[in-house]
């Protein structure tokens, strides 16, 4: 799903940049541009962050265990 449509971004183009090493909104514009231009996107930009941050803790709490 395009979560920036201004610079056409998608979710998962977001969550492969938080495996890449992305942790902040920040960094996610730096690589991918998202946030940039109109802004409308910075709150869903956000929310796929902190959730792909989120699955990337669990797994590895996962394989610590």
């Amino acid at each position: 799903m395009y979560v920036c449509v201004c610079k056409a971004v998608t979710d998962s183009q977001i969550k492969n940049a938080v495996e890449s090493g992305a942790c902040t909104r920040k960094q996610l514009f730096n690589c991918l541009g998202v946030g940039g231009d109109c802004g409308k996107c910075s709150r869903h930009v956000k929310e796929v962050l902190d959730s792909a941050l989120q699955q990337i803790s669990a797994n590895e709490d996962s394989l610590a265990a």
